[in-house]
């Protein structure tokens, strides 16, 4: 079987690859639905395997379609699509529902990139509560104006800054609450989120303002080694004979995180690599 001739799966690949589908959440699930689909019409043989293979190489960083795939190899039922989907569905509310309560009434809350979790936590929060929140731009692609849109339409009041000034405005938060792309609790240890994650904890740290993550069970990362998505350097600048780096991702160390919240409990980062960093 020539991969490159299979057009179903080139389409899927693209849309992740354009970040059409942003979030690891949401591509776990997008993958699952095309999956689903795929075995349905090709069962769960080698083309299935490699269809798979591909679909998480695309974007190597994140851990849930990886968790889930796993589980799908494993089980190799249809029903295991529709149950990972609803578990992943339903994981976004339980968790807001947790994380809702550690943001005080009247807080300021900095957040970074787009998390569809870290979203949803806020909004909860403003159910009983009055909050104001400061989102990144999230350079190169600006990932923070579509969080900004979200919360607007929700009628939260929120201002856009550049990458560059968190630690300008830091001073003038309450908390900081982020999504997450893996919890490592192998080495290298510690929160891996969209580039600028590690500044902002740094900032935070500095600041003694609380760093605060959301994640659903599934971002549990004991992978051997985790791969760091570089992405085109045209993605960050395009000037003919110079060089870029372009990461779109950085590991911060759990010193720097308060708290993880997903939606079975709210766990410190030390007790989270104790119970799962083992096996």
């Amino acid at each position: 079987m020539q991969i490159h001739k299979d057009k179903e799966l080139e389409k899927a690949v693209e849309k992740i690859k354009s970040v059409k589908v942003q979030g690891a959440k949401e591509i776990a699930i997008f993958a699952l639905k095309f999956l689903k689909k795929y075995a349905m019409k090709h069962g769960f043989g080698l083309r299935f395997e490699v269809a798979s293979y591909v679909l998480e190489q695309t974007r190597p960083t994140a851990v849930v379609l990886h968790n889930c795939l796993e589980i799908v190899k494993r089980e190799q039922k249809m029903s295991t699509f529709d149950k990972l989907i609803k578990q992943l569905e339903t994981a976004t509310k339980r968790l807001a529902k947790k994380g809702a309560k550690l943001i005080p009434d009247g807080a300021t809350i900095m957040t970074h990139c787009h998390s569809g979790e870290a979203v949803a936590t806020i909004k909860e929060a403003t159910k009983k509560k009055d909050v104001k929140v400061i989102a990144t731009l999230t350079e190169p692609l600006m990932q923070g104006v579509k969080t900004a849109r979200e919360l607007k339409r929700a009628g939260i009041d929120v201002h856009l800054i550049a990458d560059s000034a968190t630690g300008f405005f830091m001073r003038h938060v309450d908390l900081v609450m982020v999504g997450a792309d893996a919890l490592r609790v192998r080495e290298p240890k510690g929160l891996v989120n969209k580039i600028g994650t590690f500044n902002i904890a740094l900032a935070a740290n500095y600041y003694k303002k609380p760093f605060y993550v959301t994640a659903n069970s599934f971002k549990i990362d004991k992978r051997k080694k985790i791969i760091i998505e570089e992405r085109p350097k045209e993605g960050l600048i395009n000037i003919k004979g110079i060089k870029a780096y372009n990461p779109a991702f950085d590991i911060t160390p759990w010193k720097f995180v308060t708290k993880i919240i997903n939606e079975k409990e709210i766990i410190n980062p030390e007790e989270l690599v104790k119970k799962y960093g083992k096996d």
